[in-house]
């Protein structure tokens, strides 16, 4: 997600260039005129810096797993206002919670990155390191900065591939709909979100033939923020709240667990390697 005030437009800047040549004069500065409009609704009111939620989750259960949460602002928690608040904080307790575990989280995660950044994400990491269970939420940027399906999904695949050869389990969280952003005006937000749907189903395709749990977010939790706009969304209307990230917590967590080995149940919307992919 966005680090400056170009990337906060997020979805308005998707299609101005991608439709350019196919559109009429007239049409094209409509879509100038309202990449402009959402760069000014959205803003940077929340900075550039998420909560800091690297720690040690439930120390006095023991047994640590160790989960590494990487990819772009969602994954970082940007719009959260606590550390217990964010993706990775939220997942820690859970996690804790159902395996009566301690859960050791390490956030590599960059608020602006886009599927291209993960590998720089991945070289902080000790070559030692072996998290139990990486989880990895990117694309929305891509999509933004108008990065080709195949470009984004080869990093996202290099990613999957670099995690599993340090034997981690890996679960990957598709492009959010940006269809969701209220503040992205008509017929942006539909481009946009048709856009962010094309990489997710890509993405949900190379991460699942590389060994990877797939959550596709659009479906599992894409209704709730578009139904509740002002419970998910911060104060910007473009990054999850507190309770929007509790939502995306919950969603995903039924494939964290079962990349755990603690659940072998997969609600809608949840694909593990090996299954049928159709849904």
């Amino acid at each position: 997600m966005p680090t400056h005030h170009l990337r906060s437009a997020g979805a308005a800047l998707v299609l101005v260039g991608g439709v350019a040549g196919a559109t009429a004069y007239g049409a094209r500065e409509l879509l100038h005129r309202q990449a402009a409009q959402a760069r000014h609704a959205i803003g940077k009111p929340l900075g550039e810096q998420a909560p800091a939620a690297d720690r040690h989750y439930r120390s006095k259960y023991g047994d640590p797993v160790d989960l590494l949460v990487l990819g772009d602002s969602i994954a970082a928690g940007l719009g959260a206002e606590r550390a217990k608040h964010t993706l990775g904080g939220r997942l820690a307790k859970a996690i804790a919670k159902q395996t009566r575990r301690s859960v050791r989280l390490r956030t590599a995660a960059m608020v602006g990155a886009e599927s291209s950044m993960l590998a720089g994400q991945l070289a902080t990491l000790p070559a030692d390191y072996r998290p139990d269970v990486a989880v990895v939420v990117v694309g929305g940027n891509d999509v933004t900065h108008r990065v080709p399906v195949a470009e984004s999904v080869a990093h996202l695949g290099a990613a999957v591939d670099e995690l599993r050869a340090r034997r981690a389990e890996v679960v990957v969280g598709t492009c959010p709909d940006l269809g969701a952003l209220r503040p992205v005006p008509q017929p942006l937000r539909t481009l946009g979100s048709r856009a962010s749907r094309q990489l997710a189903q890509a993405q949900r395709d190379a991460a699942l033939a590389r060994g990877a749990y797939v959550v596709s977010l659009s479906h599992v939790v894409g209704p709730f923020f578009h139904t509740f706009p002002d419970e998910m969304f911060s104060l910007d209307r473009f990054h999850p709240s507190a309770q929007g990230y509790k939502r995306t917590a919950q969603a995903m967590l039924p494939s964290v667990l079962a990349a755990l080995g603690v659940s072998e149940v997969l609600p809608f919307g949840h694909h593990a390697p090996g299954a049928d992919r159709s849904g």
